[in-house]
């Protein structure tokens, strides 16, 4: 991932998404990859699943908002930004629900 090359990070994440399906963390990188190389309803899968085993994990929330705002789904992704935000009240959390709330009132008005 740090290489930004998310599609040979997959590639190399392939066997132990095969033997830990159920390991928050391998679900989470999983997520990231997918969300980098735009399988954004994979990366939604794998940030969920992630959730599901570790409710706590605000950046799986996080980055789970900006799979929802990148699938257009804003109202979801805001929620689960907001969730990130109240857990974690870093700026980065901060400005992306500024941005994704934007983005709802433009919407409605």
């Amino acid at each position: 991932m740090e290489k930004r090359r998310p599609l040979d990070a997959l590639k190399a994440l392939q066997p132990v998404l095969d033997t830990e399906p159920d390991k928050p963390s391998v679900q989470l990188l999983a997520g990231r990859a997918y969300f980098h190389s735009a399988q954004l309803n994979r990366a939604e899968q794998a940030l969920s699943r992630v959730l599901e085993l570790d409710p706590s994990d605000h950046y799986a929330r996080f980055v789970l908002g900006r799979t929802l705002q990148r699938l257009g789904r804003l109202v979801e992704a805001l929620g689960q930004l907001r969730m990130a935000w109240a857990m974690n009240p870093v700026p980065e959390y901060q400005d992306a629900v500024s941005e994704v709330n934007a983005r709802v009132r433009l919407r409605e008005s």
